[in-house]
């Protein structure tokens, strides 16, 4: 899944909305001191009070917020594991049954409980749905109408939320014009803030694809590895920090430790180029070729196949890793980029660092900015020097 995919659906989760039916919601609620089901609970989703029904939906559009490869990853499932959570998943799928689904629901709790020992009282929650896609066809004159069709995308969406007791209290009764110590024994379930959750199947454009599986992250660049390997029997992958810090490397290997401001800003401008006319399909990614291409558009010298392959070798111990594009390229309209001094901090957008250089002056090195107006400090112009 890409962004667009997962903001399109994400976006569905809202009140009265025709494109998405919710059939069954299902609540275990485990016990922390002794990792077991305290208490399980399953209704259909449509008999909630109003009130409650946007409770969940706030909570289920958390679980898919946040940025591919930071929050959100994408996971393809491992080739064989024992007691598959693909096999689990898609049996829930597809049964109507609700008893039946919710024993299959059962058997992915029993694992997090096997491999999983959280901090506090957690409540686990599936929610078995529809997603309506309506189906875009271009009209005569190229522009995509909708015609009523739909393509149909059953789900299971997971969530898992910390619990806490609440908070000892001074109520002041009105009736009785008196102070009353108050102490509540029910836990407070965080419905707004979820510490995991998952989605199945990934969605790809118009199609269902049932071997791989969205996993949400409580903290983002933090993901579960003992959730995704054991429990969901993914395929670990890397964040997009890690990705960064990969080709960072990479690049360090093949240039050297120092660039120019300008040929690092040609390589941003050239990633975001590829990111660019990629926009309508899933986020790109770049083998060693792809970066070798990068370097040498870019203005890096003495750029070879070998030495990139070399670098991808050394640093992933695999010379066919793919980096997402999306992951390398800081954010592009936003001041993302930090330049660091003992004498100032600088912020600076990728498509600005062009104009940015080091220079020598009377043997000093110096940070020196082009700009088009004039710099303003604590409201007074600076007085143009010239050297």
């Amino acid at each position: 899944m890409n962004k667009k995919d997962v903001a399109n659906i994400r976006k569905q989760f809202k009140l009265n909305n025709d494109r998405l039916k919710l059939k069954d919601i299902f609540h275990v609620y485990v016990m922390k001191e002794r990792n077991e089901i305290y208490h399980q609970e399953s209704r259909p989703f449509q008999m909630l009070a109003q009130e409650e029904q946007e409770l969940f939906l706030t909570n289920f559009k958390k679980v898919l917020t946040g940025q591919m490869g930071a929050k959100l990853f994408e996971l393809k499932f491992q080739e064989e594991a024992e007691d598959h959570t693909r096999h689990i998943l898609y049996e829930g799928l597809k049964t109507d049954d609700v008893e039946y689904w919710k024993e299959e629901m059962l058997l992915i709790v029993e694992k997090m409980l096997n491999e999983i020992q959280y901090e506090t009282d957690v409540v686990i929650t599936f929610i078995k749905g529809e997603y309506f896609k309506p189906v875009k066809r271009k009209n005569a004159g190229q522009e995509e109408e909708d015609n009523g069709e739909s393509y149909v995308h059953p789900f299971i969406l997971c969530s898992i939320n910390k619990t806490k007791q609440a908070e000892k209290a001074l109520l002041f009764d009105y009736v009785e014009r008196a102070f009353k110590y108050h102490v509540t024994v029910d836990s407070v379930i965080h419905l707004t803030s979820p510490i995991g959750g998952f989605l199945f199947p990934a969605f790809t454009e118009n199609g269902q694809d049932v071997n791989h599986i969205l996993y949400s992250a409580g903290k983002a660049y933090e993901p579960d590895e003992r959730f995704i390997e054991a429990v969901l029997n993914g395929e670990m992958v890397m964040t997009a920090q890690e990705d960064k810090a990969v080709f960072e490397e990479i690049v360090k290997e093949v240039a050297g430790e120092e660039l120019e401001a300008s040929t690092l800003a040609n390589v941003y401008e050239e990633i975001h180029r590829v990111i660019t006319e990629n926009e309508e399909e899933d986020s790109p990614s770049l083998d060693y070729k792809d970066v070798e291409r990068v370097l040498k558009v870019s203005g890096v010298e003495d750029v070879s196949t070998e030495k990139v392959e070399f670098a991808f070798q050394k640093i992933t111990d695999d010379k066919q890793y793919e980096l997402k594009a999306e992951h390398i390229l800081p954010n592009f309209n936003r001041k993302s980029i930090k330049i660091e001094t003992k004498v100032a901090n600088i912020s600076i957008s990728p498509q600005d660092l062009k104009y940015v250089k080091q220079v020598n002056y009377n043997g000093k090195r110096c940070i020196l900015i082009e700009v088009d107006e004039d710099a303003v400090i604590e409201g007074f112009k600076m007085i143009p020097e010239t050297f």
